[in-house]
Order: structure tokens, then sequence, then C-alpha cells
């Protein structure tokens, strides 16, 4: 089994194609048979794995088989303890509560390339950069969760899937995951060990 870790940059669709002419999977990945294993919006950056084992793929992106997925999320202005700890709890989306979270500031700001597009800037307005964890990948989730309670996102980032982190790529940049990061992997997705 082959499985891919890509960084997607920013506005990239997790797609092979387009036709309103975006920038695709495509124009950095020329593998036959190989599949995006779940979404990254299109303004959103960082890791996506490919693969090309559809039982895989499935477990990737069906909620039940529950997996951590990390991200490093720029908001506005810095939350307090009340907005971290809704985070935590999980937050009322039009689609229901969420699950809980892990979240947590993080004191300094993450070293990474710099965005082709800047985000946003406000002279007046302070950003901070959260930590958050999940275990379910909803529509645009991380973006509505921030608003929710009052931050919105600035930068998104996701930094690891289970154990399959961004380490040693820059954006754009793939490689083949190990067939020891591939079993743990499955582990992570509750795979039977085959005999």
């Amino acid at each position: 089994m082959r499985v891919i870790r890509f960084w997607k940059p920013f506005n990239v669709l997790t797609h092979f194609t387009d036709k309103d002419g975006r920038r695709t999977l495509a124009e950095f990945i020329n593998i036959p048979e190989m599949y995006a294993a779940g979404r990254l919006d299109y303004d959103s950056e960082g890791l996506l794995l490919l693969a090309e084992n559809g039982e895989l793929n499935a477990r990737l992106t069906q909620p039940r088989y529950a997996h951590p997925r990390t991200y490093w999320v720029q908001v506005e202005r810095t939350p307090d303890d009340n907005a971290l700890q809704q985070l935590r709890d999980g937050v009322v989306l039009n689609d229901g509560i969420t699950r809980p979270a892990q979240v947590k500031l993080l004191t300094e700001d993450p070293d990474l390339p710099e965005r082709p597009v800047p985000i946003r800037y406000r002279k007046n307005v302070p950003t901070a950069w959260l930590e958050l964890i999940l275990t379910e990948g909803r529509n645009r989730q991380v973006r509505r969760m921030t608003a929710a309670v009052g931050h919105p996102t600035l930068r998104l980032i996701r930094v690891a899937i289970g154990n399959i982190t961004l380490a040693g790529l820059q954006p754009g940049e793939w490689q083949y995951l190990t067939q020891d990061d591939i079993q743990a992997l499955k582990a992570t997705l509750k795979f039977k060990k085959q005999p």
C-alpha cells in the first residue's frame, strides 16, 4: 500500500481537476490511483494524506473512526480562559455541538513559511496562535468553532493526522510514508491486524 503525506499550500483544491481553473493537487502530484484521504479547505494549509487504498481513505474520512487531527490556528485577539474552555467542552454550531477538543494557547508563534497571500492585518487588533486537536472533521469546523467563541480564524494549518506530521516538508512538497508509519496510522484508525 502506498500513502503520501503532502503539505497542501494555501489556495489549492484537494482535487486533481477543477472546472474553474483553480490550482489543484495535479500541479504537485502525478501518481496514478492516488486519492486524497479527506479534505482540507481551499484557504487552509498543511497536511493532506493521499492513498491508493479505499479502506484507508474511508477510515480517514468517516466520523466513526475518530482520530486526532492537530491544527495550528492564528486567530484575532488573544482568547481568554473562558473562550478556550468553550472550545475544550464543545461548541454549538448550526449542525450540532462539536466533540470536546484539546486546546492550548501557543506561547510563541510557530516557525512557518510565509503565506503567499498575507493574512488581513489590522493595526489595533492583535493575533494569537492556538493548537487545536479535533477528532471529527466537519466542513470548515475549526473556522466555525473559533468564530463561535469570538475569535475568527486568520490562518489555519493542519500539522498532524494521528502520528503523521508535516515535519521535514515545505508547502507543495510530498513524501511516501514508510511502512512503519502506515502501520502506526492503521493502528490509530483501528484496523485489524493481518495474520
